[in-house]
This record gives C-alpha cells, structure tokens and sequence, in this order.
C-alpha cells in the first residue's frame, strides 16, 4: 500500500510539473484563438485519443459501461469544466495573481468540503500543512493590493469547482474504471466548452486553419491535449484512488510553483524574495501533511461508500 501510495503522489506530482509548465504555452496560444475555444478543441482532441486508446487496448472496460458511470463521469466533468470556465471569466476583470492565489485556494475548500460531504476530518498535520501552503500562495501571487472586484468572486467560483473535481474523482476513481470514467468526464468538458465558445465568443476562429495552424496555437493544443488534459487528467483518476483529497490539493498547489520555476527558466522572470519564500512554504506544507497512510485509506474508503 505504501508504494501505491508513493507512486500515486509522485504521478500527482508530475501531473502538476505538466500544468504548471504548460502555463506559458496556454496564455500565448489564447492570444490569438479564444480561451472556450481553445478549451473546446483541447478537451476533444483529448477525448478522441484517450476513446481511440479505449477502444483498441482496453475494451474490456466497455463492457461495465452504464448510467452510473455515465453520471459520474459527467458530474466530474461538470465540476471541471466550471473551474476552468470561471477562472478564464473571473481572469477578463482581475489580475494573474490574484487569480492564481484565489485558485490555489482549492487547498483549502478541498479538506473543508471533504469533512462537509465525506465527513473525513483531516489530521492536525494536514491542517497545519494546508495553512503553511496558503500563506506560500500568497507570497507567491499576490505582487499587487488591489481591492477585490467581480474577477475574484468569478475565480473563486473557479476554485470551489477544481475542489469539487477532486473530490468527486477521489469518491468516484475507485469505483469505475480509470480510463473510461475519465473519456466520459473530458468528453464533457469538451461539450461544455464547445457550447460556451458557440454562445459567449467568435467559434468560427476554432474552424479556421489560419487560426489553428497558426505555430503557437498548433503546438500549445498538441501539447496541452495529449499531455496536460488526457495524460494528466487520467493520471489523477487512476492515481487517486491511493490517496487523500486533502494530499492530492496539497501536490496540485505545487502548480504555481512550477509555473514560476519555467517562467524564470525559460521567460528569465525574475522571482521576488516573497515569491521564493512562497515557493518553499508551498513545498513544505506539502511535505508536512503527510498523514498515517494506513489508517487514512482505510477511513477514507468507508465514508467514501457511505457519504454522498
């Protein structure tokens, strides 16, 4: 159990290296085609490779194809697509960090939400953790003090919907297959996305090839949706089944982290003093959660049959 446990949080871990790294290439790409759009194509590129992938090496897995999975699949889907359609909303009246820290926030909602639907009351280590992770969070984002305006209650809303994603995957991951309750969860998105473009922004960008041949919107959806949407978001499904919601928000606010190591790499930003002191806060309140794995999986497997 312990080296399921290991390997799920290093896999984690590498699923926030992915994110954060992609940072950059997503922000360029939505330069020049609309962040639904973007959203759209990169969920359904990620979708047919994942299905494809399904159909061909695990079609087995079919067989246990029903409503349940279906509801599920959709119900995490949901719960994703609204963490990245607020946030891109929320990002139109507020500033990258700001957003950034109120995402993170999710670090947070996720023990809180867990002990509210699961009733899995996080350990005193995984409270202290949680707290030393939100203070690198802000020392990490907020550059600025800029009151709060309608942006923030927007991203806010974005990170109620990243906590619930990981819940509802914890709840869900160990009861259905991997890959295919993650096909139905970024086929979701993708729909939800598509429909959002269709209705909110100029969706024929999505359909020229000027546009999605352009160099930076080709690459960023090659590398966002093979990587950071079908790879990734399958590696949490299957991998989160070994751990806790609380530990996995912890890993994923390593997301930041790594997005400001890439930008310092390859854009040569600069890091403030605050910024670096953030970044360890951050690593540490990761490090200092660590929980008696034994008993949490045991706790964790009982309320997840029972709650919800």
């Amino acid at each position: 159990m312990k080296k399921n446990v290991f390997f799920a949080d290093a896999s984690l871990l590498l699923v926030a290296f992915i994110w954060g790294a992609t940072f950059v290439i997503v922000q360029n790409a939505i330069a020049f085609l609309e962040p639904h759009s973007f959203n759209g194509l990169r969920f359904l590129i990620a979708a047919i490779l994942l299905l494809t992938w399904l159909l061909i090496f695990e079609k087995e897995q079919l067989k246990q194809l029903n409503w349940k999975i279906v509801i599920s699949g959709i119900i995490i889907g949901i719960w994703l697509f609204i963490g990245y359609a607020f946030q891109t909303m929320g990002l139109l009246h507020t500033t990258s960090s700001k957003a950034g820290f109120i995402t993170g926030l999710s670090v947070v909602l996720v023990p809180l939400f867990s002990y509210l639907l699961l009733k899995s009351k996080p350990g005193m280590n995984a409270v202290i953790g949680v707290s030393i992770a939100t203070i690198g969070l802000y020392l990490l984002t907020m550059t600025d003090r800029v009151g709060l305006n309608i942006g923030d209650g927007l991203v806010f809303i974005c990170a109620i919907g990243f906590a619930m994603h990981i819940i509802f995957t914890g709840k869900y991951s160990s009861n259905f297959p991997s890959l295919l309750l993650t096909v139905i969860q970024i086929t979701t998105v993708s729909f939800l996305s598509i429909m959002s473009a269709f209705f909110t922004e100029d969706w024929r960008q999505a359909m020229n090839p000027d546009v999605i041949f352009q160099g930076k919107v080709l690459t960023a959806l090659i590398i966002t949706s093979v990587f950071a949407t079908a790879l990734a978001f399958f590696a949490q499904t299957r991998f989160q089944k070994f751990t806790t919601p609380t530990r996995v928000a912890l890993i994923f606010a390593m997301e930041p982290v790594f997005a400001a190591g890439i930008a310092f790499l390859w854009a040569n930003e600069r890091l403030s003093y605050s910024a670096i002191i953030g970044c360890l806060l951050i690593f540490s309140g990761m490090i200092f959660a660590e929980v008696p794995l034994k008993k949490t999986q045991q706790l964790l497997k009982k309320k997840q049959n029972e709650a919800i």
